[in-house]
C-alpha cells in the first residue's frame, strides 16, 4: 500500500480552439473591468488580439516580460499597475509573461487570467521563480496561483518548431519529475504519465514531414500535455532536473526551456538507478526501452538543441555551475553529489547520448518499426491497424521480461501442440483464449453493449455446427441418467414482443460433466439440438440437470493451469445461442444458481444476470408427465437486439 497526502490546486481551466474570445467574459466573471495586459517584446500580435477582445476592460498594457522575471522588470510592470489604477493582470504569452503575472500578484493580490501561447506548464501552478543580481530563487503561495487559463490551441499552431519542442520538453520535465518526487501520488503518476504520452505524441506526429507544423491535433496533444505537467508541478515537489536548471538559467543566463531539454535525458540518466520503476514507467509511455535514450532521441528527431555548448555555456563554467547547483540540499531520489553532477553537465556540454541500463536489454525501437513499416502497403485498413498495433506490443512484452531463447521456444511448442489437439470435436486454441479471458473481453466488447438485451456469453470449445433439428418438448437427453429438467424460455425483442421462428441451438454437459464430443461411445449428438420458437416466441423443451465439469486438462492449457495453480472447472450452465431474422445474434448461457466455481469460472464466463434458479420440483411437470422423485424448473425470457446495420464482409 502506498502512503500518499494529496493537495490540489484549483484553477479554471478553459480549454479548447477559438477560446481566446472568451478572456473578456472570464475577467467580468472575477467580477473585474480594469486588467493590465501582459505581453512579451515579440508577442505584439497576439496582445492586439487579446487587447482588441478585451475591448473596454483593457486599462493599460505592458509588453516588456522577459526571461527569468527579473526583479527590476518586475517593478517596472508595477509602476504601470498603479498608474492605470488596474485591478487584475490578464497574461498572453509563455513561462516569461505567466512569471511577470504572477510577480505582479504576489505584490498586489491581483487576480490573473493567463493565455498560454508555449507549453511552459507554469500557469497552473503557485510557484514563481525569480532572478535578482543574477540569482534564481523560487517561492510557493496560494496568492501566486492564476485563478483563470485560457488554452486556445489557435495560439500555439504558429509557434515555431525550435520553440515547440524545448517548450514540450520544459512541460516534460515537470512530469517526469513528479514521478519519483517524494510527495508523489497515484493521482498525480496517472497524470504526468498521460502527459509524457501526450507531449511525445505531438513532437512525434509533427516530426512527420507529411505533417503541417500547425497541426490542429499535434498541438491539442501538446497543450493538454503541458496542462497535465504544470499540475503535476503544482502538485508535487520537484528535483535535481528543475535545480539544475534554475542554476544555469539565473546564473549563466541560459534560456531556460532549451535548458529543460538539453539536461532532462541527462538527468533521468543520473536517477535512474535509484528509480528503476519510475523509468519502466516513462519508457513504457514512450513505447521505449530505456527511458532516458528514448528522451534523448525524440529530442533528436524533434530538431531539439542536444548539447549545452550549443546554448552558449563555456565549458570551464561547468565546475562552477555543479559547485551552485550543490550547494544547498534538496530532495532527490539518489544522492547528489559535486563530482557526480559535474559528469552530468559535462555529458550534457558535449551533447552525448545517455548510455543505458547496463544489465538492460538493447534498444531494439529500430527493430520494431521496421518491421510495423513492413506493412505501410497492407490494402486493409482494418489489417493493417491491428498487425501495427499488435507487433510494437509482442515486442515490448518480449523486452520488458527479457525473454529467453529457452522460453520463446517453449511458446513455440506449446503453441504447436495446441495445434495439434484441435478438430472437428476439440479446440484448443478457443480453449486457450477462454483461460486467458480473451474470449470474455471480445464478447463483451462484440456483443455486451446494450443493458436493453440479454448478456451474452463465450461460445466455449464445445459447440458443434449443424446440430440435429428437434421438435418442441424433445428430450434432448435422450433418457440419459440425470435429474430431469423441464425448460420452458421466451425470446423477446428490445421492445418486449415476442420473436416468432428463432432458431435455437441448446448444448450442455451430461450429469458427469462430459459433452457428448467427449464420449466416443455415443452414438449421434445427445444433450444438443436446434429448436424453434413458436409463434409466441415460446421455446420448450426437456434435458437434465447440467453439472459443474472440467474443462479439457490433458493438453498444454490444462498444463498452464497446473503450473499456475488454477483449476480446470467451470460452473454448471446450458448454452444457447439464438438466431433471428432480423436480430443480432445471441450467444449466453444459464447457470445453475447455487452451483460450485460460479466466483471462480475457469474461463470467466459467469455474469450475474445469468445466474438463474433451477428450481426444483415435484408432482406432475407442467407438460403433464408423472415423474418419481425431483425434476427441475428453468423459466427464462432472452431479449435480443434488432440489426442496425450490416457489418462488411
Amino acid at each position: 500500500m502506498q502512503n500518499f497526502t494529496y493537495t490540489g490546486h484549483s484553477a479554471r481551466i478553459v480549454f479548447g480552439s477559438g477560446t481566446l474570445q472568451q478572456v473578456r467574459e472570464e475577467v467580468e466573471r472575477l467580477g473585474h473591468g480594469r486588467a493590465l495586459l501582459l505581453a512579451g517584446p515579440d508577442l505584439a500580435d497576439f496582445g492586439d488580439r487579446v487587447e482588441e477582445a478585451l475591448g473596454a476592460l483593457c486599462a493599460g498594457r505592458f509588453d516588456g516580460a522577459v526571461m527569468h522575471t527579473p526583479v527590476e522588470v518586475t517593478r517596472e510592470a508595477l509602476a504601470v499597475f498603479e498608474k492605470v489604477d488596474a485591478d487584475c493582470v490578464v497574461a498572453v504569452g509563455g513561462g516569461s509573461t505567466t512569471g511577470l503575472a504572477k510577480a505582479l500578484a504576489v505584490r498586489t493580490g491581483a487576480d490573473q487570467v493567463i493565455l498560454p501561447t508555449t507549453y511552459a506548464g507554469s500557469e497552473v501552478t503557485p510557484v514563481l521563480g525569480e532572478t535578482d543580481a543574477g540569482v534564481k530563487t523560487t517561492r510557493s503561495s496560494p496568492d501566486i496561483l492564476p485563478e483563470t487559463v485560457i488554452y486556445d490551441v489557435e495560439l500555439s499552431r504558429g509557434l515555431p518548431m525550435s520553440v515547440t519542442v524545448t517548450s514540450a520538453y520544459n512541460a516534460m520535465a515537470h512530469a517526469v519529475e513528479a514521478l519519483y518526487a517524494p510527495d508523489r501520488n497515484p493521482l498525480v503518476d496517472r497524470l504526468a504519465l498521460d502527459s509524457i504520452r501526450r507531449l511525445a505524441r505531438g513532437l512525434r506526429r509533427l516530426s512527420e514531414s507529411s505533417i503541417d507544423a500547425g497541426d490542429p491535433e499535434a498541438r491539442a496533444d501538446l497543450l493538454h500535455g503541458a496542462w497535465l505537467a504544470g499540475t503535476c508541478l503544482a502538485a508535487v515537489g520537484m528535483g535535481l532536473h528543475h535545480k539544475l536548471c534554475h542554476t544555469l538559467g539565473g546564473s549563466f543566463d541560459l534560456p531556460h526551456s532549451p535548458t529543460h531539454a538539453v539536461v532532462l535525458p541527462h538527468a533521468m540518466a543520473y536517477n535512474a538507478p535509484a528509480t528503476p520503476d519510475v523509468m519502466r514507467e516513462i519508457a513504457g509511455a514512450l513505447d521505449a526501452v530505456d527511458a532516458p535514450q528514448a528522451v534523448f532521441d525524440l529530442l533528436t528527431a524533434s530538431g531539439g538543441p542536444t548539447s549545452l555548448r550549443e546554448l552558449g555555456l563555456a565549458e570551464d563554467r561547468l565546475q562552477r555551475a555543479a559547485e551552485l547547483a550543490t550547494a544547498s540540499p534538496y530532495p532527490n531520489p539518489r544522492p547528489v553529489t559535486q563530482d557526480g553532477i559535474e559528469v552530468l553537465l559535462r555529458d550534457a556540454w558535449a551533447g552525448v547520448r545517455p548510455a543505458g541500463t547496463a544489465d538492460g536489454p538493447p534498444d531494439l525501437s529500430w527493430l520494431t518499426a521496421e518491421v510495423v513499416a513492413s506493412f505501410d502497403g497492407t490494402p486493409n485498413q482494418r489489417l493493417k491497424q491491428l498487425l501495427t498495433d499488435l507487433v510494437p506490443r509482442l515486442h515490448a512484452f518480449a523486452v520488458d521480461n527479457d525473454l529467453t531463447q529457452q522460453e520463446w521456444q517453449y511458446a513455440i511448442d506449446f503453441l504447436t501442440r495446441a495445434g495439434h489437439l484441435c478438430s472437428d470435436t476439440r479446440q484448443e486454441f478457443v480453449l486457450l483464449s477462454d483461460t486467458l479471458g480473451v474470449s470474455s473481453v471480445v464478447d463483451m466488447l462484440t456483443n455486451s453493449r446494450s443493458p436493453q438485451t440479454t448478456p451474452s456469453a463465450v461460445l466455449g470449445p464445445f459447440y458443434v455446427e449443424g446440430p440435429p433439428e428437434l421438435e418442441q418438448g424433445t428430450d434432448i437427453s435422450q433418457d440419459l441418467p440425470g435429474t430431469p429438467l423441464y425448460v420452458d424460455v421466451d425470446v423477446l425483442d428490445t421492445q418486449g414482443q415476442p420473436v416468432a421462428n428463432a432458431v435455437v441451438d441448446v448444448w450442455q454437459s451430461n450429469e458427469d460433466g462430459y459433452y457428448d464430443v467427449q464420449l466416443p461411445d455415443l452414438e449421434g449428438p445427445v444433450l444438443r439440438g436446434r429448436l424453434r420458437t413458436d409463434t409466441d416466441g415460446r421455446l420448450r423443451f426437456w434435458s437434465v440437470l447440467p453439472c459443474d465439469y472440467p474443462i479439457p486438462d490433458d493438453g498444454p492449457v490444462g498444463d498452464m493451469l497446473k503450473a499456475t495453480g488454477r483449476h480446470p472447472y467451470r460452473a454448471p450452465h446450458l448454452h444457447f445461442m439464438i438466431n433471428a431474422e432480423g436480430h443480432q445474434r445471441l450467444i449466453t448461457q444459464l447457470f445453475v444458481s447455487g452451483g460450485k466455481y460460479l466466483d471462480s469460472d475457469a474461463v470467466f464466463g459467469v455474469k450475474d444476470d445469468l445466474i438463474v434458479e433451477f428450481v426444483p420440483r415435484t408432482g406432475t411437470t407442467p407438460d403433464g408427465r408423472e415423474i418419481n422423485g425431483e425434476w427441475r424448473e428453468l423459466r427464462f425470457t432472452f431479449r435480443i437486439a434488432p440489426v442496425t446495420h450490416q457489418t462488411p464482409e
